[in-house]
């Protein structure tokens, strides 16, 4: 039995060193580990801590009952007593031991798993903030494009409304010409009505001219 437990608290403390120190054998243990708690494994696990347990609680119980014979002042304690006692406490000193170097195991294999798990997190959290600024420089870049574009579309569009004030100027000044010349031609037309009606009195009085001398002529001649 004390052999049996010294073998179990030798391979416990191994297995504690190998998960303290990063090496191949420690992602082998840690497998096999969770196989080991995967299915019925937990449950064989608890009832062998179970069993040890009971088998601890009994060893401490002789112990008391030893203890007990041993203070009663009309018996004289043999050595026998002594070495069982001596023997219970080695085991359950023992059994004690292997019991919390097995929850150490335990725990030691739960916090690995989860700062892998972390460790997996970090890592995919890592390339989100990598992608993320990746097109964070992306869009900068777009939007810096953009910013150039919409300049030079500024800079047309100043060129286009500079050359709109030319044209309207140009216009207006088109306009107003217009204006002169019609102006202009209805002067000359009014000119010409006004031309055209001295004509026409010329050519009247130039007419009754014309019949005051034929009158005149005809007057002679009778």
């Amino acid at each position: 039995m004390i052999q049996l437990l010294f073998t179990i608290i030798f391979s416990e403390m191994a297995l504690i060193l190998l998960f303290l120190f990063k090496t191949p054998l420690r992602k082998l243990v840690i497998m096999g580990l969770d196989r080991v708690k995967r299915g019925r494994g937990p449950v064989m696990v608890k009832t062998v801590a179970g069993t040890v347990f009971v088998v601890l609680l009994s060893s401490v119980y002789s112990m008391m009952k030893i203890q007990k014979r041993s203070m009663d002042a009309a018996v004289v304690v043999n050595p026998t007593d002594q070495v069982l006692m001596a023997k219970h406490l080695l085991e359950a000193s023992l059994m004690g031991f292997s019991l919390f170097l097995a929850l150490m195991i335990d725990r030691l294999h739960h916090y690995i798993r989860e700062l892998r798990l972390l460790r997996k997190g970090m890592e995919a959290i890592k390339k989100q903030n990598r992608g993320f600024e990746d097109g964070k420089n992306g869009v900068a870049e777009e939007t810096k494009a953009l910013e150039e574009e919409m300049a030079n579309l500024r800079g047309k569009v100043k060129q286009l409304e500079s050359e709109c004030e030319v044209q309207t100027k140009e216009l207006k000044t088109a306009e107003a010409n217009t204006v002169a010349l019609r102006k202009q031609s209805e002067g000359i037309l009014l000119e010409y009505d006004r031309l055209m009606e001295d004509n026409q009195n010329l050519r009247n009085q130039l007419q009754s001219i014309d019949r005051r001398l034929s009158r005149s002529d005809s007057k002679k001649n009778t």
